[in-house]
């Protein structure tokens, strides 16, 4: 026992690091990326590159501005870039995907100093001052045809104003070919990605199984659809990539089941109740403030029979 010794955490260290960590979830994400090229166009893909790319730069700007280590090749801005890209519309003006990507990395990230301090996830909080500056733009919907292009509303947008004739089937809600964000319908290729993503034991199934079963329940219990209200909106794309954060969700595995009850109930509210037909980015935005309680709450507690110093 003389030869124990103690140190400040952390106490376990393994062979991850955040740069394969990120990898994995960029390699998660292509399957909707290339989906959303094959249903919206090429445009699709230049959107992706531009959040993308605005994301690294400002980044790597701010870092060097503010003399702090260069964290660029941890790939977690590409990250950010590619969420931020999947939840704006194919037509958004390409300045305005610029902005909303210095928003997530200089606002949202690197002000509260970077990746791991940041107390909201930044694609998402991105998206919501977007959709509060350029509700114009950020609501112009497409939908696929033959050869060109339709404005069209969202499915949940459809269901909401009880215009069944507007409502796409099961199979195009599944396969991603109605309007929407560019990388949030196509619920094959989300699901294919949250797959990956478990089995690396980069997320585990706490969050995501509890946020989709949360929004399942609720929606039979109040006499809705269910299984368009799963594979409508974002509520694939934000259980899967976005509500599992490390940084902005909870690390207990109660914690984890408490957040995605929580956003699971916040997007029934806001998509039943509330004057907009899609409440996922704000459900977990307003969880991930509720974060450090959610945590606190389910902390482990520490190996009774010390002494108090």
């Amino acid at each position: 026992m003389n030869k124990l010794i103690s140190s400040v955490s952390p106490h376990v260290s393994g062979k991850r690091t955040t740069q394969n960590i990120m990898l994995d979830v960029v390699i998660a994400l292509l399957p909707a990326a290339v989906a959303s090229v094959i249903i919206f166009g090429w445009r699709s893909l230049l959107v992706i590159g531009v959040c993308v790319a605005s994301c690294m730069l400002s980044e790597f700007l701010f870092e060097k501005l503010c003399r702090r280590e260069n964290t660029v090749l941890d790939l977690s801005s590409v990250v950010t870039g590619m969420l931020l890209a999947f939840n704006l519309p194919v037509t958004i003006p390409i300045w305005q995907a610029v902005l909303g990507s210095v928003i997530a990395i200089v606002v949202v990230k690197q002000l509260f100093g970077g990746i791991g301090q940041n107390f909201a996830n930044p694609a998402i909080t991105a998206r919501i001052i977007m959709m509060t500056a350029f509700s114009g733009t950020m609501t112009a919907w497409v939908t696929p045809e033959i050869a060109d292009v339709v404005s069209s509303a969202t499915p949940l947008a459809a269901a909401a104003k009880g215009n069944k004739d507007g409502m796409p089937s099961y199979l195009s809600l599944f396969l991603g070919t109605h309007g929407g964000c560019l990388g949030e319908t196509c619920a094959l290729a989300l699901i294919l990605g949250g797959i990956y993503l478990l089995a690396r034991g980069v997320i585990s199934w706490h969050t995501p199984v509890a946020f989709i079963a949360t929004v399942a329940v609720m929606s039979f219990l109040c006499g809705k659809d269910v299984l368009y209200q799963v594979l409508s909106g974002g509520l694939m794309i934000g259980a899967f990539f976005m509500a599992t954060d490390y940084a902005t969700t909870p690390s207990t595995k109660w914690g984890k089941v408490i957040f995605g009850i929580g956003c699971g109930l916040i997007t029934i509210l806001i998509r039943f109740w509330g004057n907009l037909p899609e409440g996922v980015s704000f459900s977990i935005l307003l969880m991930n403030i509720l974060t450090p309680y959610i945590s606190k709450l389910t902390q482990n507690k520490p190996l009774t029979g010390g002494v108090k110093a």
